[in-house]
């Protein structure tokens, strides 16, 4: 199954984070694309900018249980959701966006994640790894959803996580 994984964060060193997390997904599934780093302003309370990613897998795993992998994935980077403010400062997230056309509505996993069309800094890495991905309640690709919305986006270099600026 196709799924497409946004990756934030703004404590630390993102970039790798980011690297660490993409080696723990590369266990779990096969990386078909890397978006670019971007730079975003935050979302929530007073706090530094984020860093943003897309990950696009070819994943084996049922959903719930690649979730519960991210989850494990943002523990080892020293995340501790029990102690964080909502929208508030992290050294890791990992969300699932976009599943092969798959709608869910549950209380651990909702599909396609529900603040994926009002933020730009998950949409547009979404649709640098899945230009052609259809959102199965917008019924458009994600290159038709994105074009326009890049503003307060800043990309820091090409795919690899390297950060330049």
């Amino acid at each position: 199954m196709r799924v497409i994984l946004g990756l934030g964060a703004n404590l630390g060193e993102p970039a790798r984070a980011f690297r660490t997390a993409l080696e723990g997904l590369s266990e779990l599934a096969r990386v078909l694309r890397v978006s670019a780093l971007y730079r975003s302003a935050p979302v929530g309370p007073p706090q530094p900018e984020y860093r943003n990613a897309a990950v696009l897998l070819d994943s084996p795993l049922p959903l719930l249980d690649l979730l519960g992998r991210c989850q494990a994935l943002e523990r080892a980077a020293g995340r501790d959701r029990s102690r964080e403010a909502r929208w508030g400062p992290r050294p890791l997230d990992i969300d699932l966006l976009l599943a092969d056309g798959i709608v869910v509505r549950g209380r651990r996993l909702v599909l396609p994640h529900p603040r994926l069309l009002e933020r730009p800094f998950a949409l547009v890495p979404a649709a640098e790894v899945a230009p052609e991905a259809v959102h199965p309640l917008a019924h458009r690709t994600l290159a038709a959803l994105a074009r326009g919305t890049a503003a307060g986006l800043s990309p820091l270099g090409p795919p690899g996580w390297h950060e330049t600026g």
